[in-house]
Protein backbone atom coordinates (compact mmCIF):
# COMPACT_ATOMS: atom_id res chain seq x y z
CA UNK A 1 0.00 0.00 0.00
CA UNK A 2 2.95 2.35 0.39
CA UNK A 3 3.08 5.40 2.61
CA UNK A 4 -0.70 5.80 2.67
CA UNK A 5 -0.50 3.10 5.37
CA UNK A 6 0.82 5.80 7.72
CA UNK A 7 -2.81 6.86 8.19
CA UNK A 8 -3.21 3.77 10.38
CA UNK A 9 -1.21 5.65 13.03
CA UNK A 10 -3.82 8.42 13.14
CA UNK A 11 -5.39 11.03 10.92
CA UNK A 12 -2.70 13.59 11.75
CA UNK A 13 0.25 11.25 11.01
CA UNK A 14 2.50 12.76 8.33
CA UNK A 15 5.88 12.30 6.69
CA UNK A 16 8.45 15.05 7.23
CA UNK A 17 11.66 14.21 5.34
CA UNK A 18 13.65 11.18 4.18
CA UNK A 19 16.42 9.90 6.42
CA UNK A 20 19.79 8.60 5.27
CA UNK A 21 20.98 5.08 5.99
CA UNK A 22 18.18 2.95 4.60
CA UNK A 23 19.14 0.45 1.90
CA UNK A 24 16.51 -2.28 2.16
CA UNK A 25 13.86 0.17 3.44
CA UNK A 26 12.42 3.62 2.78
CA UNK A 27 12.95 5.59 6.00
CA UNK A 28 11.43 8.97 6.88
CA UNK A 29 11.07 11.17 9.89
CA UNK A 30 7.35 11.36 10.64
CA UNK A 31 5.05 13.09 13.05
CA UNK A 32 2.64 10.87 14.95
CA UNK A 33 0.35 12.02 17.77
CA UNK A 34 2.14 15.37 17.69
CA UNK A 35 5.62 13.96 18.29
CA UNK A 36 8.64 13.23 16.13
CA UNK A 37 9.12 9.58 15.19
CA UNK A 38 10.69 7.43 12.47
CA UNK A 39 8.70 5.53 9.86
CA UNK A 40 10.19 2.59 7.99
CA UNK A 41 8.56 1.01 4.94
CA UNK A 42 9.93 -2.23 3.51
CA UNK A 43 9.09 -5.67 2.20
CA UNK A 44 9.77 -7.79 5.29
CA UNK A 45 7.21 -10.50 6.05
CA UNK A 46 4.79 -10.17 8.95
CA UNK A 47 6.61 -12.98 10.77
CA UNK A 48 9.91 -11.15 10.38
CA UNK A 49 8.46 -7.86 11.63
CA UNK A 50 6.79 -9.63 14.55
CA UNK A 51 10.19 -11.04 15.61
CA UNK A 52 11.86 -7.61 15.40
CA UNK A 53 9.14 -5.63 17.15
CA UNK A 54 8.83 -8.20 19.96
CA UNK A 55 12.60 -8.04 20.44
CA UNK A 56 12.63 -4.23 20.62
CA UNK A 57 9.79 -4.20 23.15
CA UNK A 58 11.67 -6.73 25.30
CA UNK A 59 14.91 -4.75 25.18
CA UNK A 60 13.11 -1.51 26.04
CA UNK A 61 11.40 -3.12 29.03
CA UNK A 62 14.79 -4.37 30.23
CA UNK A 63 16.29 -0.88 30.06
CA UNK A 64 18.28 -0.97 26.81
CA UNK A 65 17.95 2.19 24.71
CA UNK A 66 16.39 1.15 21.38
CA UNK A 67 13.72 2.48 19.00
CA UNK A 68 10.37 1.40 20.44
CA UNK A 69 7.54 0.45 18.06
CA UNK A 70 4.59 2.86 18.24
CA UNK A 71 1.28 0.99 17.77
CA UNK A 72 -1.30 1.80 15.11
CA UNK A 73 -4.59 3.21 16.32
CA UNK A 74 -5.92 -0.37 16.63
CA UNK A 75 -2.89 -1.61 18.56
CA UNK A 76 -0.76 -3.32 15.90
CA UNK A 77 3.03 -2.88 15.97
CA UNK A 78 3.32 -2.90 12.16
CA UNK A 79 1.01 -2.67 9.18
CA UNK A 80 1.52 -3.37 5.46
CA UNK A 81 5.29 -3.58 5.84
CA UNK A 82 5.49 -0.35 7.85
CA UNK A 83 6.86 0.16 11.35
CA UNK A 84 6.79 3.49 13.21
CA UNK A 85 9.31 3.86 16.04
CA UNK A 86 10.41 6.42 18.58
CA UNK A 87 13.06 8.88 17.41
CA UNK A 88 16.52 8.37 18.92
CA UNK A 89 18.51 11.48 19.82
CA UNK A 90 22.29 11.76 19.50
CA UNK A 91 25.09 11.36 16.99
CA UNK A 92 27.49 8.61 15.93
CA UNK A 93 30.27 7.45 18.26
CA UNK A 94 33.51 9.32 17.61
CA UNK A 95 36.03 8.54 20.33
CA UNK A 96 37.46 5.32 21.79
CA UNK A 97 35.48 6.08 24.95
CA UNK A 98 32.27 6.30 22.89
CA UNK A 99 32.99 2.92 21.31
CA UNK A 100 33.65 1.35 24.72
CA UNK A 101 30.18 2.48 25.74
CA UNK A 102 28.82 0.88 22.56
CA UNK A 103 30.56 -2.37 23.49
CA UNK A 104 28.87 -2.21 26.90
CA UNK A 105 25.44 -1.77 25.29
CA UNK A 106 26.08 -4.71 22.97
CA UNK A 107 27.10 -6.97 25.82
CA UNK A 108 23.88 -6.04 27.60
CA UNK A 109 21.92 -6.94 24.44
CA UNK A 110 23.66 -10.31 24.38
CA UNK A 111 22.96 -10.94 28.07
CA UNK A 112 19.28 -10.11 27.69
CA UNK A 113 18.66 -12.42 24.71
CA UNK A 114 20.22 -15.75 25.61
CA UNK A 115 17.88 -18.44 24.32
CA UNK A 116 16.01 -16.06 22.00
CA UNK A 117 14.47 -17.84 18.95
CA UNK A 118 16.05 -17.38 15.56
CA UNK A 119 14.65 -14.69 13.26
CA UNK A 120 12.23 -16.17 10.73
CA UNK A 121 14.09 -17.58 7.74
CA UNK A 122 17.56 -16.65 9.02
CA UNK A 123 20.54 -18.87 9.73
CA UNK A 124 23.44 -18.33 12.10
CA UNK A 125 27.02 -18.42 10.86
CA UNK A 126 27.49 -21.91 12.29
CA UNK A 127 24.21 -23.11 10.73
CA UNK A 128 25.81 -22.27 7.39
CA UNK A 129 28.47 -24.89 7.94
CA UNK A 130 25.82 -27.23 6.55
CA UNK A 131 22.95 -25.08 5.28
CA UNK A 132 23.42 -23.27 1.97
CA UNK A 133 20.78 -20.54 2.21
CA UNK A 134 19.33 -18.21 4.81
CA UNK A 135 17.52 -14.93 4.13
CA UNK A 136 20.07 -12.80 2.24
CA UNK A 137 22.69 -15.55 1.97
CA UNK A 138 22.93 -18.03 -0.90
CA UNK A 139 26.20 -19.91 -0.74
CA UNK A 140 25.31 -21.56 -4.04
CA UNK A 141 25.89 -18.20 -5.74
CA UNK A 142 29.48 -18.01 -4.47
CA UNK A 143 32.51 -19.78 -5.98
CA UNK A 144 33.27 -23.05 -4.14
CA UNK A 145 36.65 -21.71 -2.99
CA UNK A 146 34.92 -18.67 -1.44
CA UNK A 147 32.40 -20.89 0.36
CA UNK A 148 35.23 -23.04 1.74
CA UNK A 149 36.99 -19.95 3.11
CA UNK A 150 33.83 -18.61 4.73
CA UNK A 151 32.95 -21.94 6.29
CA UNK A 152 36.48 -22.36 7.63
CA UNK A 153 36.11 -18.97 9.36
CA UNK A 154 32.68 -19.84 10.78
CA UNK A 155 33.84 -23.27 11.96
CA UNK A 156 36.04 -21.55 14.53
CA UNK A 157 32.83 -20.33 16.22
CA UNK A 158 31.34 -23.82 16.55
CA UNK A 159 30.21 -24.63 20.07
CA UNK A 160 30.08 -20.99 21.21
CA UNK A 161 26.87 -19.85 22.96
CA UNK A 162 24.42 -17.79 20.92
CA UNK A 163 22.04 -14.88 21.50
CA UNK A 164 20.65 -12.00 19.46
CA UNK A 165 23.32 -10.02 17.65
CA UNK A 166 22.63 -6.55 16.27
CA UNK A 167 24.43 -7.50 13.07
CA UNK A 168 26.02 -4.22 12.03
CA UNK A 169 27.00 -2.17 15.09
CA UNK A 170 30.45 -1.17 13.81
CA UNK A 171 28.70 1.13 11.33
CA UNK A 172 28.62 4.49 13.18
CA UNK A 173 25.32 5.31 11.48
CA UNK A 174 23.64 2.52 13.44
CA UNK A 175 24.46 4.01 16.84
CA UNK A 176 23.29 7.21 18.52
CA UNK A 177 25.35 8.48 21.44
CA UNK A 178 24.50 11.24 23.92
CA UNK A 179 26.13 12.12 27.23
CA UNK A 180 23.65 9.90 29.05
CA UNK A 181 22.85 7.02 26.72
CA UNK A 182 23.86 4.77 23.83
CA UNK A 183 21.05 3.85 21.44
CA UNK A 184 21.33 0.97 18.97
CA UNK A 185 19.23 1.59 15.86
CA UNK A 186 18.62 -0.13 12.48
CA UNK A 187 17.90 -3.73 13.46
CA UNK A 188 17.55 -5.04 9.89
CA UNK A 189 20.50 -7.42 10.27
CA UNK A 190 19.68 -8.63 13.78
CA UNK A 191 19.46 -12.40 14.22
CA UNK A 192 20.61 -15.13 16.57
CA UNK A 193 24.33 -15.88 16.30
CA UNK A 194 27.59 -15.91 18.27
CA UNK A 195 27.91 -12.63 20.23
CA UNK A 196 31.55 -11.96 19.34
CA UNK A 197 30.42 -11.17 15.78
CA UNK A 198 29.03 -7.90 17.22
CA UNK A 199 32.24 -7.05 19.03
CA UNK A 200 34.60 -6.38 16.13
CA UNK A 201 34.54 -2.67 16.87
CA UNK A 202 36.83 0.30 16.15
CA UNK A 203 39.78 0.57 18.57
CA UNK A 204 39.00 -3.01 19.73
CA UNK A 205 36.59 -1.27 22.08
CA UNK A 206 35.26 -4.60 23.36
CA UNK A 207 38.79 -5.47 24.52
CA UNK A 208 38.83 -8.92 22.91
CA UNK A 209 42.09 -10.79 23.30
CA UNK A 210 44.15 -11.43 20.17
CA UNK A 211 42.77 -14.91 19.54
CA UNK A 212 39.12 -13.99 20.08
CA UNK A 213 39.46 -10.86 17.96
CA UNK A 214 41.02 -12.82 15.10
CA UNK A 215 38.27 -15.45 15.18
CA UNK A 216 35.50 -12.83 15.32
CA UNK A 217 37.04 -10.59 12.64
CA UNK A 218 37.48 -13.48 10.21
CA UNK A 219 33.95 -14.77 10.82
CA UNK A 220 32.48 -11.28 10.49
CA UNK A 221 34.29 -10.60 7.21
CA UNK A 222 33.07 -13.96 5.88
CA UNK A 223 29.49 -13.15 6.94
CA UNK A 224 29.46 -9.78 5.20
CA UNK A 225 31.01 -11.28 2.07
CA UNK A 226 28.24 -13.89 1.93
CA UNK A 227 25.40 -11.48 2.73
CA UNK A 228 26.46 -8.95 0.07
CA UNK A 229 27.75 -11.33 -2.61
CA UNK A 230 28.84 -10.45 -5.25
CA UNK A 231 29.25 -6.68 -5.22
CA UNK A 232 32.54 -4.82 -4.81
CA UNK A 233 32.17 -4.58 -1.06
CA UNK A 234 31.59 -8.33 -0.73
CA UNK A 235 34.68 -9.08 -2.78
CA UNK A 236 36.75 -6.76 -0.58
CA UNK A 237 35.45 -8.44 2.57
CA UNK A 238 36.19 -11.91 1.19
CA UNK A 239 39.76 -10.76 0.53
CA UNK A 240 40.13 -10.33 4.32
CA UNK A 241 39.23 -14.00 4.93
CA UNK A 242 42.25 -16.25 4.96
CA UNK A 243 42.52 -18.94 2.33
CA UNK A 244 42.02 -22.50 3.44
Amino acid sequence: MGWESLRQWGGDAARIEPLAGGTANDIWSVRVHGRLAVGRLGTRSDADLAWETKLLQHLDREGLTVPVPIPTTDGRLFADGMVVMTFMEGGPPQTPADWRRVAGALRELHRLTKGWPQRTGWRSSTDLLEARTGTKIDLGAMPPEAVARCRAAWARLAGHPTCVVHGNPNNPGNVRVTASQVALIDWDEAHVDVPDLDLVLPHNAADLDFGALDIAAQASAAWEAAVCWDDEYAVSRLAEVRQV
